[in-house]
């Protein structure tokens, strides 16, 4: 029995030889001197297949973009600390309350997490294929120097992209948490956090905190309070800090299939504060891992009770620590899985159910993967 999938053919694998394909014109119209893939993970608890697909697709491509062009790549691997720890709800008012895992763990306890939940899957794809990676937890992002310059010269444009941040609202949400000592508390949807410039380069962010009333906080671009932004105000941030001048670098982020519908949303953004469409950054969209009802496999709604696990799906699916096997072996049946969506566009630009997925990552593995 073939491990390969029966996949249909689409529009855009029609038009390609290769999946890599996709980045041609990008790599064609400005080559870089190097290509860096940019993956991102919420660290809120053990990693699912999803995630671990992703990744894994992260380092097979950077290998597949190095031998076909002849350039340098590597992965850079974003650990999202400020995912929620704690919500709660202030009675008074009813407005929502969250504490990011940065500010309930710790850094220590963070780099703990990230070493012992992802770092030895990335070593040992990093060393199969050859591939170097960074980690670089969200706290250190946000701290950068780059990354506040970069919020900083858009605060005084945030107004013609707000509402393609936040279609609903307008309110892209800012959250800079309590500076009590052992607080740590922010607004969730930021409904009273207010953000403006009261120098060429400062910031004052007013707030109210769940336990402490009113505050402000000041940032600056190199100091100030922890600059926790939501998720497509994040990106469009972090995106812009990336499409400038880079030093020869082109920046591809590597995302979940369910990021397009998402990301058409933030190109909208960026467009409204001058960029280019040949400025937008540059995508790649991997098989997104779904249900029988053809919705996003959930851990979360899983354990909760609210959806069931899937026909065909394993309890390592949903924590990849419980794989029965070593991290070694683990990532032998990913990198062979990889290797299979990558062998066809077919393959590769279409979503997969839980089920098929098993049945891939449990096939013997027909070759291995040797570094280069």
């Amino acid at each position: 029995m073939t491990t390969h999938p029966v996949s249909p053919n689409t529009v855009l694998a029609n038009a390609l030889h290769r999946a890599e394909d996709i980045l041609t014109p990008r790599i064609l119209a400005t080559p870089p001197e190097r290509i860096v893939l940019v993956v991102g993970t919420q660290i809120n608890g053990a990693p699912h297949i999803g995630t671990s697909l992703v990744q894994s697709l992260a380092f097979a491509m950077a290998a597949r973009l190095r031998g076909r062009f002849a350039l340098p790549a590597e992965v850079h691997f974003g650990a999202l600390d400020n995912s929620p720890y704690d919500l709660a709800t202030d009675p008074a008012t009813g407005h929502r309350y969250q504490r990011a895992y940065a500010q309930a763990l710790g850094q220590q306890a963070l780099r703990d997490l990230v070493s012992a939940l992802y770092e030895p899957l990335f070593t040992e794809l990093s060393r199969r294929l050859g591939i170097p990676y960074r980690i670089t937890t969200y706290s250190q992002q946000q701290a950068s120097e780059h990354f506040r310059r970069t919020w900083l010269r858009l605060l005084p444009r945030i107004d013609a992209a707000r509402w393609w941040l936040a279609p609903s609202t307008g309110i892209p949400h800012v959250r800079v948490p309590c500076p009590h000592l052992g607080c740590g508390w922010a607004e969730k949807h930021a409904e009273r956090t207010q953000a403006r410039l009261t120098g060429t380069e400062t910031a004052t962010t007013s707030a109210v905190c769940l336990h402490h009333g009113p505050y402000e906080v000041t940032i600056t671009p190199t100091s100030g309070a922890y600059l926790d932004l939501a998720t497509l105000y994040r990106n469009f941030v972090k995106e812009l800090a990336l499409v400038g001048p880079q030093r020869g670098t082109l920046h591809v982020m590597v995302k979940g299939g369910d990021w397009v519908f998402g990301s058409h949303l933030v190109d909208e953004a960026h467009q409204a504060v001058g960029l280019t469409r040949a400025q937008l950054p540059t995508r790649l969209f991997c098989p997104q891992v779904v249900t029988d009802t053809g919705a996003k496999l959930s851990k979360s709604l899983i354990r909760e009770g609210r959806a069931p696990l899937p026909t065909g799906a394993a309890e390592w699916m949903l924590d990849t620590r419980k794989w029965p096997g070593t991290t070694t072996q683990y990532s032998d049946q990913l990198l062979a899985m990889t290797d299979t969506l990558l062998s066809d566009p077919r393959h590769f630009f279409r979503s997969y159910s839980a089920a098929e997925i098993g049945r891939m990552m449990t096939a013997p593995v027909p070759r291995s993967v040797p570094a280069p």
